[in-house]
């Protein structure tokens, strides 16, 4: 399973997050307490927004403790919304393309979890998304796929209920044609103005994910990135974020199918 950190609020370093805190997302690669494998060591991923609509990528299939230059972008490059994900590989290759976070247009998307057996209907996943987004499939993942199956559903409009149908779109293909766990969810996404996560698993196993609010912002977590768990949120299993003006707000997003 993968680890993943955004923050949304005043502008501030990616280094104060990724790599400062005790236990960073950087930490985390080696160190995660909350998660099946304690090492995420597939590569990573940043997306961050500044004066332009579009996130910019920066990706690597390196472990993220090892690459000097996400440490010198990190110390050099201050933003008010950004996603960092390091990555611990499944089913899929070892790729840049591979990486998250995914993006197209505005919006950017990163995923903690998987659909079961999703390389058994790889075809038939790659069929849901629509062919106006399709070139931006450049990997192999079902977290793309669900990225930009959600796309297609209508993430403009409503950027909460599109990405749930995009995961029961998936789960109920995992369920008829691959295995259990049919499927994981946790996940952050953004539009360069809000920023959105949620939790969900189609078993008792939900990718953990906690928020914190500062006064200056929100950041939203795999894990607390300090020990003072007390200024932690755990976000329930079926429910999502809404981030804005350093404000969270929680609200539904989907409820588990049917066996």
């Amino acid at each position: 399973m993968c680890r993943l950190l955004a923050w949304q609020g005043a502008p501030r370093y990616l280094e104060d997050l990724v790599f400062v805190p005790e236990h960073s997302l950087v930490h985390q690669c080696r160190h995660a307490l909350i998660c099946k494998t304690p090492i995420n060591a597939d590569g990573f991923g940043l997306a961050w927004y500044s004066e332009r609509a579009e996130p910019c990528l920066y990706k690597d299939t390196h472990p993220a403790w090892s690459d000097p230059n996400l440490a010198q972008l990190s110390r050099h490059t201050k933003t008010g919304l950004f996603l960092a994900h390091v990555r611990a590989s499944t089913e899929t290759a070892v790729s840049r393309n591979n990486c998250h976070p995914f993006a197209s247009g505005k919006w950017s998307f990163m995923h903690n979890g998987q659909a079961g057996g999703h390389m058994q209907f790889r075809k038939q996943l790659d069929m849901l998304i629509p062919d106006h987004v399709y070139d931006c499939r450049l990997g192999g993942t079902e977290s793309e796929a669900i990225f930009l199956i959600a796309l297609g559903l209508g993430m403009d409009a409503d950027p909460i209920g599109a990405v749930a149908a995009a995961v029961q779109q998936v789960e109920t293909m995992s369920r008829a044609h691959g295995t259990t766990p049919h499927m994981r969810f946790g996940a952050c996404w953004s539009d360069g103005e809000r920023l959105f996560a949620a939790r969900y698993a189609s078993d008792r196993h939900a990718p953990s994910l906690y928020y914190r609010v500062y006064d200056e912002g929100v950041i939203v977590t795999s894990e607390p990135l300090d020990s003072d768990s007390s200024r932690w949120v755990e976000v329930q299993p079926g429910s999502a974020l809404v981030v804005e003006g350093g404000r969270v707000r929680e609200v539904a997003f989907m409820t588990a199918l049917a066996a």
